[in-house]
């Protein structure tokens, strides 16, 4: 089903000056995000760019794009981005997909503008990285968008989403979504697991999969992973993400219940991906 009546956007995430003539420019990184983005973008007949980085985004995305609509820039190269986004004609910009955290430390290629951005930062994260480059493509006249615009019907819901009856114990579930707000409003991670009321992973800049997999280390029970957004998320990037790499970690580290913040948790393919973790016994509950 398209997104648009009578040429009028209906995603919420979108501006109200939204100009569907207008490109939109996909700025990729890994798995699924970005693809599932791009099929959204198609589905609603809008004119969609891409801007692939190189050893991130999937190869498959990139040839489904004819030349002259795509572009491919390293890690870290800013400046050749912001020329790629004006070649392309692009009128808004999205920031979808994970990078390598290794490429931060490893095989950064920053060209001239990267440095002198990363120069002007006191400290440098995700926030004030993302941030700075979300300035600099707004100055050349590119509208940046929500990430999560396009992807409304895969979203975390509030409630059970899982069919059957909630198992986990709320006030346990309280305990968890407290601690992962504490360590989100710290910038440290998007993620914790918890077992009655007790704190035993966190997830900093390793990611979730392998904060998940330190947790299976206590091999007990009634474990519950709680995953929400920062409290001041930057909306152009770094929603938090949940897909079936996460509901398999999840299953080989015997957690049985997820609680996603509900409206901020992007669920890639969201109904294929309640229909896995209802297999699973895994249940996914919105908050």
């Amino acid at each position: 089903m398209s997104l648009f009546v009578a040429d009028c956007p209906t995603s919420r995430f979108l501006p109200e000056s939204f100009d569907p003539s207008k490109p939109v420019a996909v700025i990729a990184g890994q798995r699924d995000y970005p693809v599932l983005t791009v099929e959204s973008i198609r589905a609603a007949g809008l004119p969609v760019r891409l801007i692939a980085l190189k050893g991130e985004t999937q190869p498959e995305l990139i040839d489904s794009f004819p030349d002259g609509e795509r572009e491919v820039v390293k890690v870290g190269q800013i400046g050749k981005m912001l020329k790629a986004l004006q070649k392309l004609e692009a009128g808004y910009a999205l920031f979808v997909g994970q990078v390598s955290p290794g490429k931060l430390f490893r095989d950064l290629s920053p060209d001239i503008k990267a440095l002198a951005m990363l120069a002007s930062l006191k400290e440098r994260n995700a926030h004030t990285i993302f941030g700075s480059i979300t300035a600099e493509i707004e100055r050349i006249g590119v509208n940046m968008l929500d990430a999560r615009a396009f992807l409304d019907g895969h979203l975390s819901s509030h409630g059970l989403m899982t069919p059957g009856k909630q198992q986990a114990k709320q006030p346990h579930i309280d305990f968890g979504i407290r601690i992962a707000r504490e360590v989100a409003a710290l910038d440290i991670g998007q993620g914790v697991v918890v077992r009655k009321g007790t704190v035993l992973a966190v997830e900093a800049f390793e990611g979730t999969d392998d904060m998940l997999s330190r947790a299976n280390k206590y091999k007990t029970d009634q474990l519950i992973f709680v995953k929400c957004a920062k409290p001041d998320q930057n909306p152009h990037f770094d929603w938090p993400v949940f897909g079936e790499k996460t509901l398999e970690s999840m299953q080989a580290s015997g957690i049985k219940t997820a609680a996603l913040e509900s409206d901020k948790v992007v669920m890639l393919n969201k109904v294929t991906l309640l229909q896995k973790a209802s297999e699973a016994g895994i249940e996914l509950i919105g908050y």
